[in-house]
């Protein structure tokens, strides 16, 4: 598996290793249809601030993950979002009314940056960021939606907003935290080279830290 980093809405910008420099590479915004498309390329609103598109080499072509920054209040991923962790967090469906007290209780109205992964034209991830400090970011609701899990969504959603942290918001730091019971979440963070810190936030369900200094 090799990752192709591109942004789809003017050119490409390269390949990395297995992927031949002159081999023809699909429109990564081609599942999507012509209206959202043509909007996401052309709209003030919807402007891509990164975009990133997993494939596999030597097999068939598979949907795309195409990552575009997007205003917060647009999506109903956050609702996903909460409804997944809360579930899990009672190890039951949560009722509606769990999901609008967890939405709540944790405002999203302070993410500086909010990202949205698509995946054969669907809304299937999402990840955020606030500030704590100068040079200071945290990283939060990252989230797949469960049709999409397995295709390398989290690394992709993960990998665009650390580039948004240090690009955008002048960042060296990125910091999170997390449940016990989220292990593949813990995993992910593990992999992409976050180590466990002290506690530096002291939320209700903050049970593991991560920091990781940026390059």
């Amino acid at each position: 598996m090799s990752y192709v980093w591109c942004s789809p809405c003017r050119r490409y910008a390269g390949q990395m290793v297995h992927v031949p420099k002159d081999e023809v590479l699909p429109d990564p915004l081609g599942d999507l249809p012509a209206d959202e498309r043509d909007a996401i390329r052309g709209s003030s609103r919807l402007v891509p601030y990164v975009d990133r598109v997993l494939t596999r080499t030597g097999a068939a072509p598979e949907p795309h993950w195409v990552i575009t920054r997007e205003p917060v209040e647009t999506t109903s991923l956050l609702r996903d979002y909460f409804t997944d962790v809360a579930s899990r967090y009672y190890g039951r469906p949560a009722t509606e009314a769990e999901v609008d007290a967890a939405l709540a209780e944790d405002p999203s109205d302070d993410l500086v940056c909010f990202l949205v992964g698509r995946r054969g034209g669907a809304a299937s991830g999402c990840v955020g960021l606030r500030l704590l400090g100068p040079g200071v970011t945290e990283l939060t609701r990252l989230f797949v939606h469960p049709r999409a899990r397995r295709t390398g969504g989290g690394h992709a959603l993960l990998a665009a907003a650390e580039d948004a942290a240090v690009d955008d918001l002048r960042a060296h730091t990125m910091r999170l935290d997390t449940r016990h019971d989220l292990v593949e979440a813990r995993a992910l963070y593990a992999a992409h080279g976050y180590a466990e810190i002290p506690a530096y936030s002291h939320g209700p369900y903050a049970e593991h830290w991560f920091e990781k200094h940026l390059g």
